[in-house]
């Protein structure tokens, strides 16, 4: 585990973190439009874009929350499965007196990975995912929930909410999807839907909204639409 880290002097330094770079920089992809989107909020009172400014102030215990720092493609780890769960942004805010767990999901007419049925299949023999899922599963309070038509992306990502949540000390946390292309991201819309009602939470856009289940800490789950980037924020951004 990574406690070493350097601040950013631009989007590009978000670059080399990604799986692919190759395929996933590139104008109008999510990996590009997220980094120039907070990168342009970096000198604003809150370090927030404000379309996520104004979904986290929807909610009241967390109104007015503003940025501690920002971690580009942060990794969380959980049993089972190869791979660290990789959130595109993760985020400790700071409300009043209480920190706040955010973990941050870009789209841009990408989705939200396989559904959960699909990626157990690509299981090889003996795969440890299964014990990724039940994990996975525990840190969302949904034991004896069917979610094999969820997405697994949206499984895993709010868990890296919560799970940073209790290793910062943090008293809430939030899952958010930020959409860069909202006609594309449509199909997304819908399997975030679904996770909402598996979560016992009626999702609402341009909003955060509590879970009902009985997560170690409260978590709420919002999703934001902002707008890709034009030529003047892309140059002011780096």
């Amino acid at each position: 585990m990574n406690r070493l880290f350097i601040p950013t002097l631009g989007p590009t330094d978000w670059r080399r973190l990604l799986a692919n770079p190759s395929t996933q920089w590139k104008r109008y992809k999510s990996a590009l439009e997220m980094a120039v989107c907070w990168e342009s909020a970096r000198d604003l009172p809150r370090g927030l874009p404000p379309e996520v400014a104004k979904a986290i102030d929807t909610e009241p215990q967390l109104s007015g929350a503003h940025l501690l720092i920002g971690l580009p493609e942060h990794k969380v780890s959980f049993v089972g499965g190869r791979h660290p769960s990789q959130n595109d942004l993760w985020a400790l805010l700071r409300v009043k007196d209480k920190l706040v767990s955010m973990a941050v999901e870009a789209k841009a007419g990408e989705k939200l990975d396989d559904i959960v049925k699909d990626w157990l299949a690509k299981g090889v023999e003996k795969s440890r995912k299964p014990e990724r899922l039940t994990a996975l599963k525990q840190q969302l309070s949904i034991n004896n929930a069917d979610v094999s038509q969820i997405r697994y992306q949206l499984l895993h990502r709010a868990a890296s909410a919560l799970k940073e949540a209790e290793r910062f000390g943090a008293p809430m946390a939030v899952m958010l999807i930020q959409s860069f292309n909202r006609a594309a991201d449509e199909e997304s819309w819908k399997d975030f839907m679904r996770f909402g009602e598996i979560m016992e939470v009626p999702v609402k856009e341009g909003s955060l909204v509590k879970s009902r289940r009985q997560t170690a800490v409260p978590l709420f789950i919002g999703w934001v639409t902002s707008q890709p980037a034009d030529l003047g924020r892309l140059s002011s951004a780096v």
